[in-house]
């Protein structure tokens, strides 16, 4: 747990869940910049109604938390790392109110604070569904690393809310600022979007921030052409769940089990959930498939040994901050809830090495196929 000093006060910020020996802090450098210019701008206003978007660590909220604030994300653990910030200030969170990505903003806002997501598509659907509730007073500022603003982020601000202008770099950080036009109709998000999965009928559901959600991506399409089918698997997960793609053809290959789709990200589990429903259940088919659909961290919540089969494609980047951490974690929480003689298959780049993790936490581990690039691998309970 490191402390955020800024002109609002002093912070003890900590990305969640708290890990002992912690090397990553919970802000970075735009974080404090958007927060100087706040306290430069308007640190003598009293009770302000802003909105907060993609607060990552929850760094800008738990800074700002006098105010009124509508905190939208698109991460749970986002979400989780706000309510542990709140609390390990005893700050009180009874102006802050909660917001899924896939929610829609409520009200007239004074102010909109931006984090630039790492995702482009996810801040044109921000952008393009925030305009309805700007006011022309609204002040409307971003802010993200230099190396995550292109001229193309800039384009969308201009295109959905404005005239739109930057700062000069600070610690590598730059803000944006964005002059909300009414002359600029609001326009409807381009997002969700779908595609017809190759080689079958289903039709695939993909909202802004899904991994891959134009085209599947070469990994899963390798891995979908190994996936197990077997009458012993009662209940499977798919784990980092994306759009559902794995676990919609585990499902049509093991009709008999029951799914569970896991991700943190709101419009990856809404994705797979309306996938699911879209292509099983919506039209008479397969209506007795059974499915659960569950935002959280990895697999926090599943009840040990209860589990006969996870599927999985490890994400190895949080954010900007790339490793094996959540990885990691994720094997060593797929063991705990696996039954005996239960099942990880994990897909992966050669290069990451997964084989060596697996068979630290495995006796049991095998190569189930490989390729130039990629590698499927059973590890089992």
């Amino acid at each position: 747990m490191q402390t955020l000093k800024v002109e609002q006060g002093e912070f003890k910020l900590a990305r969640y869940p708290l890990r002992k020996n912690e090397r990553l802090r919970a802000w970075d450098a735009a974080d404090e910049y958007l927060l100087d210019y706040f306290s430069q701008q308007f640190q003598d206003k009293e009770i302000l109604n802003i909105l907060i978007v993609n607060d990552v660590f929850a760094a800008l909220t738990t800074a700002l938390s006098q105010h009124k604030i509508t905190f939208w994300t698109d991460s749970w653990i986002s979400k989780k790392s706000l309510s542990q910030n709140i609390e390990i200030n005893n700050l009180s969170p009874g102006h802050i109110q909660f917001k899924r990505s896939i929610d829609e903003p409520a009200g007239k806002y004074d102010i909109a604070l931006i984090k630039i997501p790492k995702t482009l598509a996810l801040l044109e659907d921000q952008l393009a569904r925030l305009k309805p509730y700007l006011a022309p007073v609204t002040k409307v500022v971003a802010a993200g690393m230099v190396k995550s603003i292109h001229n193309s982020t800039l384009k969308l601000f201009d295109k959905y809310i404005g005239p739109t202008k930057t700062s000069l770099a600070k610690k590598k950080a730059r803000l944006i600022f964005s002059e909300v036009d009414d002359l600029i109709a609001s326009a409807r998000s381009p997002y969700p979007q779908s595609y017809i999965l190759e080689n079958t009928q289903y039709t695939i559901v993909n909202h802004a921030n899904v991994f891959s959600r134009e085209s599947l991506d070469i990994g899963t399409r390798f891995f979908l052409q190994h996936l197990p089918e077997s009458s012993k698997y009662e209940t499977i997960i798919d784990l980092a769940c994306g759009n559902g793609v794995v676990g919609l053809i585990a499902a049509e290959k093991n009709p008999s089990a029951e799914l569970i789709f896991m991700d943190e990200s709101f419009m990856a589990v809404e994705s797979a959930k309306e996938n699911f429903q879209k292509n099983f259940n919506s039209q008479g088919v397969n209506d007795t498939k059974k499915a659960q659909f569950i935002v959280n961290d990895c697999l926090s919540g599943i009840e040990e040994n209860s589990v006969d089969l996870i599927l999985n494609n490890p994400p190895f980047h949080q954010n900007n901050a790339i490793g094996d951490d959540i990885a990691w974690k994720m094997f060593r929480q797929s063991k705990e809830v696996l039954k005996e003689k239960g099942e990880l298959w994990v897909v992966g780049n050669q290069h990451l090495g997964y084989h060596i993790k697996l068979k630290k936490l495995f006796t049991d581990c095998e190569v189930i196929a490989s390729n130039k690039k990629f590698v499927i691998l059973k590890a089992v309970k």
